[in-house]
């Protein structure tokens, strides 16, 4: 069933993405071929950031194509599918905000980023920002009985 606004799913999806934490990331190759890998994304609404190292395979990957999908499952089956645009965002302020919003924020969905990084402005550290231009909600049991996935969808640039 197709969602208008996004806050007819945003308690529902914000539930599950904490619940779940970790989710897949596939980028495109420069063959057009999937790459899947485990991140830990934190959202702000329907705006993702996820820190990851700046010289990494998905960095290739992303310049490319900068579009992303994301897939969470828990074992209740209950999943949560993001196809995001991702961006580096460079921005010293917002680098530093969100380093402070992961390690201000509770586990597991919150960690301590100097774990991996010196500092919020270690050029090592990247920052992804994911605008997401569907999301899915979905469940086997809902599916089992005929209900239809929540989508919601929004343009991008």
């Amino acid at each position: 069933m197709d969602i208008d606004n996004f806050s007819v799913i945003e308690e529902e999806f914000d539930r599950r993405v904490r619940k779940i934490v970790w989710c897949s990331v596939c980028t495109l190759n420069r063959n057009g071929r999937p790459r899947s890998r485990m991140l830990h994304p934190i959202w702000e609404g329907n705006t993702g950031w996820i820190a990851t190292g700046r010289e990494t395979l998905k960095t290739k990957h992303l310049a490319e194509n900068s579009y992303v999908s994301l897939s969470y499952w828990d074992p209740d089956h209950k999943q949560v599918y993001a196809d995001c645009k991702a961006r580096w965002d460079d921005d010293p302020i917002q680098r530093e905000r969100i380093w402070e919003l992961f390690k201000s924020t509770p586990e597991p969905v919150g960690y301590d980023p100097g774990v991996f990084w010196k500092s919020h402005d270690d050029p090592a550290y990247g920052l992804l920002k994911l605008t997401p231009w569907r999301i899915e909600i979905s469940g086997v049991v809902e599916m089992s009985q005929g209900q239809p996935p929540l989508v919601w969808r929004q343009e991008t640039d």
